[in-house]
């Protein structure tokens, strides 16, 4: 198939005016080798390990969500040179499709609303809103670490959450925050959750789901979708984050006897407290007395003198 027919596609499902502004320039065809595609290659990103992996299965094609050069080079690294070196070897176009297919109807957030089982969704903005079974935060966070295949963290505690808001990637940001709250949500499901966001948005429950596992399933719904489209072989590339969670390691002996000391430490503060406060009322008689006797002193003193 050729490669224009291919472009044409990808741009019916995720058309380039959807993208944010800072996105111009950095999707669509970044390397184009004016070849015949019989194989394409799906992955999230386009990194070196991935068009190995792209090469080894003889892809002529490789679609990521996040493109091989963002920022401007002025350098190349070693890590960019052997990525296009790969590329150019063995005949790999590239084509990225990032904030537009965000937005696109079936892009990220419709599939990532999808594999968390919300309903009714809607579209605001660039994320989706939907509706899922009554839940606490614990449930829900369980449920999308379930769905997603990942760890999750979460904060902002609540017993019935109904409404949830979801943006793949990095989501955690004010102005996605404050359409969350504007639509009465109830929990935000997205990714790279940092301490001011959580602060100042205590009253919603937050769960950072991971980067990779939150805009994962919209690319692994491309390669379907595509296969369905375009009548040719479309693989999938996996190359998970590589973030675990690991617990504090709790000593229940130590909790225990941590408990036993805290409990006599108040006990103790307790009875210095007690002590403190008879100490100072036994003060404060004796100078009464001391100021009472004083005052007797000088009525007689008076007295004699007169």
């Amino acid at each position: 198939m050729k490669l224009n027919k291919i472009v044409q596609t990808l741009e019916e499902i995720a058309p380039p005016e959807l993208a944010d502004d800072f996105d111009k320039g950095r999707i669509g065809l970044i390397l184009g080798l004016e070849n015949d595609v019989n194989r394409i290659a799906v992955a999230l990103d386009a990194n070196s390990y991935v068009l190995k992996k792209a090469a080894e299965m003889r892809a002529d094609m490789l679609i990521t969500h996040h493109t091989l050069i963002f920022h401007p080079v002025n350098i190349i690294s070693k890590s960019l040179a052997s990525s296009l070196r790969i590329a150019l070897e063995n005949g790999i176009s590239l084509y990225s499709m990032h904030t537009n297919y965000d937005r696109a109807e079936e892009g990220i957030n419709d599939a990532l609303a999808a594999r968390l089982k919300l309903k009714n969704t809607r579209a605001v903005e660039i994320g989706r809103i939907g509706e899922i079974e009554s839940c606490s935060s614990a449930e829900l966070a369980a449920h999308v670490s379930d769905c997603l295949q990942t760890p999750v963290m979460y904060a902002g505690e609540k017993q019935e959450i109904r409404k949830v808001m979801v943006i793949g990637g990095s989501g955690f940001r004010h102005e996605y925050l404050e359409i969350a709250r504007e639509n009465e949500v109830d929990a935000f499901v997205s990714s790279e959750l940092k301490h001011d966001i959580l602060r100042a948005y205590e009253d919603l429950c937050l769960i950072d789901a991971t980067h990779y596992a939150t805009e994962n399933p919209g690319m692994e719904a491309l390669c379907l979708r595509l296969r369905s489209l375009l009548g040719i072989d479309v693989r999938f590339i996996h190359q998970p984050s590589g973030l675990r969670a690991v617990n504090c390691r709790v000593d229940k002996r130590k909790v225990v006897l941590d408990m036993k000391e805290e409990k006599e430490a108040c006990r103790q503060g307790d009875s210095e407290e007690d002590s403190l406060e008879f100490m100072l009322e036994e003060q404060s008689r004796n100078q009464i007395r001391s100021d009472y006797r004083r005052s007797l002193g000088n009525e007689n003193h008076r007295r004699y003198i007169e």
